[in-house]
């Protein structure tokens, strides 16, 4: 795996898009991370969000119900 967004020794999990290879966002885990930074996700920009795996259930938990989809078509 390369190392354009800082990625090196990241677990990858889910590439968001993946039709293209511009950079697109992913999602990954952090094995050496502390547990409440455990979880990245990378944008398209470079930038990273690191949260914990219960805050990233919560985002899970909240997409599954439908609370998120107004996001999409905005």
């Amino acid at each position: 795996m390369s190392d354009i967004q800082g990625t090196a020794g990241l677990d990858p999990v889910a590439t968001f898009c993946g039709n293209c290879d511009c950079g697109c966002p992913q999602l990954f885990v952090d094995p050496a991370a502390p547990a409440e930074r455990r979880v990245v996700l990378t944008d398209d920009f470079g930038q990273r969000v690191q949260m914990s795996a219960d805050q990233f259930s919560s985002l899970v938990a909240e997409a599954k119900s439908g609370k998120l989809d107004g996001i999409a078509t905005a």
